[in-house]
């Protein structure tokens, strides 16, 4: 197994005959680690995002959102004195986000924490970024709260429940991998703007390309949804999500041209792991990571006996 690579990260079975024949293509014939470099593939994706919105102009969007605006045209109240006279138009305070944390808040934390990863994995799962615990001690969705490695045993992407000082293993151990979409440390999710989310996109395609996975796994709802938005253009309608598996138009990291060209891999969108996070019961959580929980058990063992098979 190919050694795991090591760079700075952040945090937290479609039914037979649904294959595309892309997919089919992959299985059989495992792909090779891209000799494109990764800077090259850096380049390249955020080249093809260079008419998004920059991270500066996407924070000022998201902070103009995040304000309190009255509707133009409205009147403003105006406070009476007790002579009776009107006083000058009081005005709103304008407030940036009430969960948003500055990258100054957290400056003095050393994040310890890198990614887990290698060529030719069979799933590479994309959280959000680290928390404090997880930065300070370099070990992936490491607070007790957190459910990612209880949900990752339950639904069999590992047969067995590991621990969090496991995560560099995962490549080696059951073709695993493990990366996030913004790097900087906060105390949970909501301390991230949009601007920042947006702005990793690019690398996580990059990432995805250069390691060509059969699969990546997004650890929930927000990351996919900046994914989205950096793709069309625009935010992701309601009727448009779904947990689970994508469409095949939503493959990461493809490359199109040259002898490098690959399909990309395959999207699945989980849950999130955050024991902060409510809204969904553990046993719907469950219940969408046994979905690719079974297809990753289904590779892993295709992959050993086709390991076995040379020996028999």
């Amino acid at each position: 197994m190919p050694s795991s690579l090591s760079h700075h990260r952040g945090r937290d079975s479609p039914s037979s005959g649904e294959k595309s024949s892309a997919l089919t293509s992959l299985e059989a014939s495992p792909p090779q680690p891209s000799t494109t470099s990764i800077d090259g593939l850096f380049d390249q994706y955020r080249g093809e995002h260079a008419s998004s919105p920059t991270p500066r102009q996407s924070a000022m969007k998201v902070s103009r959102a995040d304000q309190q605006i009255e509707p133009s045209g409205a009147k403003h109240k105006r406070k009476s004195t007790a002579s009776g006279q009107s006083t000058s138009p009081v005005k709103k305070v304008k407030r940036a986000s009430s969960g948003y944390a500055s990258p100054t808040k957290y400056a003095h934390l050393v994040n310890k924490l890198t990614d887990s990863l290698a060529p030719n994995l069979i799933c590479v799962f994309i959280g959000l970024n680290p928390g404090i615990r997880t930065a300070t001690t370099g070990h992936a969705y490491n607070h007790p709260s957190n459910l990612f490695w209880k949900l990752l045993h339950v639904s069999k992407c590992t047969p067995r429940l590991c621990r969090a000082e496991e995560d560099g293993d995962m490549p080696k151990l059951y073709n695993l991998g493990l990366t996030n979409i913004v790097s900087r440390p906060t105390k949970d999710g909501s301390e991230l703007s949009k601007a920042e989310m947006d702005a990793g996109v690019a690398d996580l395609e990059a990432k995805v390309a250069l390691q060509r996975p059969e699969a990546v796994a997004i650890v929930g709802k927000s990351i996919w949804e900046s994914i989205w938005r950096v793709r069309h253009g625009t935010n992701i309608k309601k009727d448009q999500f779904k947990y689970g598996w994508q469409d095949d138009t939503e493959r990461m990291g493809l490359i199109k041209t040259g002898d490098a060209s690959w399909p990309g891999a395959r999207l699945f969108v989980a849950t999130t792991t955050s024991g902060l996070a409510v809204g969904m019961r553990l046993h719907e959580k469950e219940q969408i990571w046994k979905e690719l929980g079974d297809w990753v058990a289904k590779r892993r063992a295709e992959r050993n006996d086709e390991e076995a098979a040379p020996n028999s």
